[in-house]
Order: C-alpha cells, then structure tokens, then sequence
C-alpha cells in the first residue's frame, strides 16, 4: 500500500544527541516511503553524524547554518523559503536543550529558526537520559509544546547512553515513520476510499483537423481530484482534452479525447469506487459521419448532421449498485427548475449549479459561483470562490452525508 507521505516533501531537523546516528535510517525510511526529504542539523549534531551521510541519504544538500562559514560570498539560506517548502517537520532527536529553545523561542542556530517559520505539522521524537527525561522542566516543556500545536512521538524504554535503563530513548526510526502516518491517516476521512472524476471538455472530430467542443478547462475536477487526493482519497480522474496539470500520488490520470472515450472508461472502473463526481462538460451530439480528409471550403455552408452520445451521468444514475453520485450543471437561464429537473432525471446525489450568469462563474475562470441541490431538493448556495475552495465546499458536503 501506498505510504501517505508519498509526494509529501519532509523537513528533518536533527539536534545533538547520541541518537542522531539513527537518522540515517529515518532518512532512507523516508525516501523509501516517497517522500522529498531535506535535513537541516544543528552545529552540535555534526558531531554524531556527518552531513555528508545525510545528503547522500536525502539526495539534497544539508544545512546548518544560514551561510556557508567556509565561503564569504555565500548566498543566506532561507529559513523562511525551507518553512514554508515542508509539508510536515520532524525533528529527532529532540534533546532536552532543544526543546526548551523551543518553548521559549530562542532562536540561536538555523534549525531553531527553520522551526518557528514552519507552516506545517511538527513532530518531535525526544531523546535523553532518564533523570532528565523526568525532570519537571521536562514535564512543562513537553505540554508546552503540545499547546502549540507539536506533536510528540513517544520516547521508548530501554539501555541509554549513560548505562542506565529507562524512559527517554529515541523512538527507532521504523516507529517515527509508523507514528507519523498513522496520524496523518487518522485525519484523512477518505482513506481507504476511491472516487471516479470526470473533467474537461469532450471533443468530437468533424474531420482530421476540426472538431466539436466546448470551453471547459478542466480546472474545476482538477481541484476536485487534488482535494480528493488529499482528504486520503484514490482517485482516478478521466479528462478531456486539457492543459490543466494533477500532479498527485493519489491521483490515476487517464487522458480521453471523446464523449465515447469517457463513457466506456468511465464504466471500465465506476464498479470498484465510492464516489463518483461528473464534472466533465461532455459534447451532447458528435457527428454521424467523420470525413477522413479535411472538408474543403466548396459552399457557402456547410450541413452536419450529429446524433446523440451517450449520457455519462444518466448511464450511472441509472444503476441499480452504484456509487455516492455528484452531477453538475451549466444552465443560462430558468437555472433551478432545469437544475431540479436534471437532478431528478440523472438520480443523483447532489447536483452542481452553476449560472453562466453569475459572475466569477463558468468556463476558464479560476473562480466558480455554485449552488448545491441534494435528494431532498435542499438548496445551498455558497458565494464566489477560487476553484481550490469551491473544491472543499463540494467535498465537504459529500463527507457530511457519506461519513
């Protein structure tokens, strides 16, 4: 199974304890899981362990300072820019000295500094003899840092570097990594689940260069899937043709170029999902006949005649086992009774509304206006937001009434 740090980019600040020696096989635990790792050590920790392990191991330069002491002309490492880069900070070891830095926020070498620019979840694994580990500066320390937020990794029991035998041992590498995903997964309601996403526009070919289509970007179930994807969620998302990049471990790409394309891959993999979400703006009709050469100009105009495709959403409303079902409309006018009517008819679950009307709202835009209409026609109406945030409004009310 996919470990959730895959994707994830992972800061390790490592401090100066005997334990620092186990971070070499923190970091290859890490990179293993798919993680983009990066170490950041404290001047006193060189001494356990060289940097240049920890770069080989990381794959990434290691820093402990804000300059490169040997060269004046250095250009200053960004604390702020390495923060802010983290998905998730862990530090270990934790030694007693650092920690009380922590709490207090004394800033006093760049790891420290790196630490309180962090915009991500911290964890630290503390390391240190057992009188110091029950000391009551410890104790306080230990809730002080819980009341900011940080997370503390359970230090083990056993032989420590004095020769004594107790609590205060750096938790071994492979319990950091299991202690930090199942914490994430523990905050990941859709772990465990799949969601099918349609997105883009369809294209239906007249000839070899032309064809029919619409506006859509794709941008709309791009976020849908990222959010998806990061509530924990496998997705496997279908679309059209589009420039709009998904960049996500958990995130199956299948690229379609026509509404035909779409339906049978929609019903290749609709039997094994939880959720699935029609956000596509499929082409309603394609032409009967496609010319194999390129239609020349020889009238005034020119008649094609188009037959219906397949109705993707209807096809799935329709089935007698099928998953959570989320449609979504694009109406000009008459917006609600259409969207009423098309809820109905298509059976889902919660329906979309968008108004070419409404401003913000439409095709290429970075912003969406919805309304959401459910099974008992409630209506919920939300104002205009960026896509990524139309994105957890959408998925939020699908957790609600599944969760």
């Amino acid at each position: 199974m996919m470990s959730v740090l895959s994707g994830k980019n992972v800061l390790l600040g490592v401090t100066g304890g005997i334990a620092a020696y186990k971070t070499t096989y923190l970091v290859r635990l890490l990179v293993k899981a798919g993680a983009a790792v990066k170490v950041v050590m404290t001047p006193a920790s060189r001494d356990f362990v060289t940097p240049l392990t920890l770069s080989t191991l990381s794959k990434n330069p290691v820093l402990s300072s804000f300059t490169n002491e040997e060269d004046e002309n250095d250009t200053w490492n960004n604390h702020v820019d390495l923060g802010l880069w983290a998905d998730y900070m862990i530090i270990a070891p934790a030694t007693a000295n650092t920690m009380s830095k922590m709490v207090a926020g004394n800033i006093d070498n760049f790891l420290l500094a790196v630490y309180c620019s962090a915009k991500c979840p911290v964890y630290y694994a503390p390391a240190m003899d057992l009188d110091m580990f029950k000391h009551p500066s410890t104790a306080h320390n230990f809730a002080q840092l819980a009341s900011y937020g940080n997370k503390m990794i359970p230090a083990g029991t056993g032989e420590l570097a004095s020769g004594l035998s107790g609590e205060g041992r750096m938790a071994e590498p492979e319990d950091i990594l299991s202690f930090i995903e199942k914490d994430i997964q523990s905050q990941l309601p859709l772990m465990g689940k799949t969601c099918l996403i349609t997105a883009g526009p369809t294209y239906e070919a007249i000839d070899p260069v032309r064809f029919i289509g619409n506006h859509s970007s794709g941008k709309m179930g791009a976020a849908l899937a990222l959010e998806m994807a990061n509530l924990g969620a496998q997705v496997i998302l279908i679309m059209g043709p589009s420039h709009v990049v998904t960049d996500h471990a958990l995130i199956d790409r299948i690229d379609v170029q026509t509404a035909q394309e779409m339906y049978d891959t929609v019903h290749t993999h609709i039997h094994k999902v939880n959720y699935a979400i029609f956000s596509a703006a499929v082409a309603d009709y394609k032409p009967v006949h496609t010319a194999d050469q390129k239609i020349k100009k020889k009238s005034e105009t020119l008649t094609i005649e188009l037959t219906k495709n397949p109705d993707i959403l209807a096809s799935v409303g329709a089935m007698e086992q099928r998953p959570f079902l989320v449609g979504f409309a694009l109406e000009t006018e008459n917006e609600l009774e259409y969207a009423f009517a098309k809820a109905d008819k298509k059976n889902t679950d919660l329906l979309i509304l968008n108004s070419m009307r409404d401003k913000g709202a439409g095709f290429g835009k970075d912003t969406n206006k919805i309304t959401i209409i459910d099974r008992e026609r409630s209506i919920t109406e939300f104002e205009t937001k960026p896509k990524s945030e139309v994105a957890k409004d959408i998925v939020n009310e699908i957790i609600k009434r599944t969760l």
